[in-house]
């Protein structure tokens, strides 16, 4: 069953009109209504584009956040192939939160990691809901070591609300972890490519995003905290976590003009959500594509581009 967010009741009053009148015509003897099905469909599709055309970006970062969004997972399954997932840290244990490995991918070999957040209770629960513990952030540096090591381009797929932030994490190093694997991100001698593909929020998303070229889907966010996170401390109010949205800049036009990202992988009309292989093929193309223009560059080189192309956010400004 289809979930609608409360800025798309329009669209699910519509949708359960036309279901209603698909059920009555599926009948033997049912009535032939077939006109008037078919200007249902149309007036839903183009009240579709009207909605999505002027999204407020509390809006995208609902979008952002629908739960039938592609995740990690769906990627996997859809984008590469031969996906062989490498687990644990070699130090505590195995986090959830961040899978990883090695896949085929048009044709290349690589190493991909990102967040996965889980579609049912059992699933979310077991991946933690996506918010990473330190393991995990040093299970992606272990990845990042053996991309290097073999010579193979790094994909990370950032969705995540932050970093784990609970006492264990903060016992286990979390800040430190972050940290080294930003800093690995950094140093990397091969290819390096990120697509946000829900939520890139906090130190949790930067962890696994240092990336040379970092890509974010069209109705994707990005940014240091959360809308609500953010108005907690400057508004001192949660429920503002709309007014803290529209103020922070957070949408892929928004961060692509600041050149934050270098580039928004389209999204069909009204999300990812409602047509997820068509959103996962846009994003495979996008990838590829960045990948082709790294190939041939030094590891000197891609370090310097990476490197650059971070520093220059602070040195230029927004």
């Amino acid at each position: 069953m289809a979930t609608y967010l409360e800025f798309e009741k329009p669209i699910a009053e519509l949708d359960a009109k036309i279901a209603e009148l698909e059920a009555l015509a599926a009948r033997k003897d049912g009535p032939s209504i077939s006109d008037e099905l078919a200007k249902l469909k149309t007036k839903s599709v183009r009240q579709l584009k009207q909605i999505y055309s002027e999204l407020n970006a509390w809006r995208i970062t609902q979008v952002a956040r629908h739960p039938d969004r592609p995740h990690l997972s769906d990627f996997i399954t859809t984008v590469f192939e031969d996906f062989e997932e490498l687990a644990g840290d070699r130090v505590y244990g195995n986090d959830e939160a961040i899978i990883g490995g090695i896949a085929r991918f048009k044709g290349r070999s690589v190493v991909l990691m990102g967040h996965e957040k889980g579609r049912t209770t059992e699933k979310r629960l077991k991946h933690n809901f996506g918010m990473a513990h330190p393991e995990g952030y040093r299970k992606a540096v272990r990845l990042m070591d053996l991309a290097e090591k073999f010579n193979l381009p790094v994909l990370s797929f950032p969705d995540t609300a932050g970093a784990y932030p609970g006492k264990g994490g903060e016992e286990r190093g979390q800040a430190e972890a972050i940290a080294r694997g930003t800093q690995r991100g950094l140093s990397l001698g091969v290819p390096f490519v990120t697509l946000i593909i829900g939520e890139g929020m906090s130190g949790g998303a930067i962890g696994i995003a240092a990336a040379n070229r970092v890509l974010m889907m069209e109705y994707a966010i990005y940014s240091v905290i959360s809308p609500e996170g953010c108005a907690s401390i400057l508004y001192r109010d949660a429920t503002k976590a709309k007014d803290a949205a529209e103020a922070m800049g957070i949408t892929a036009p928004e961060l692509l003009k600041h050149r934050i990202v270098d580039g928004i992988v389209k999204e069909p009309v009204g999300g990812a959500h409602r047509d997820p292989q068509r959103a996962m093929a846009a994003a495979a193309k996008a990838i590829d594509a960045a990948l082709q223009e790294l190939e041939g560059m030094t590891p000197a080189e891609l370090r310097a581009q990476r490197r650059e192309r971070f520093y220059a956010i602070g040195r230029e400004g927004l």
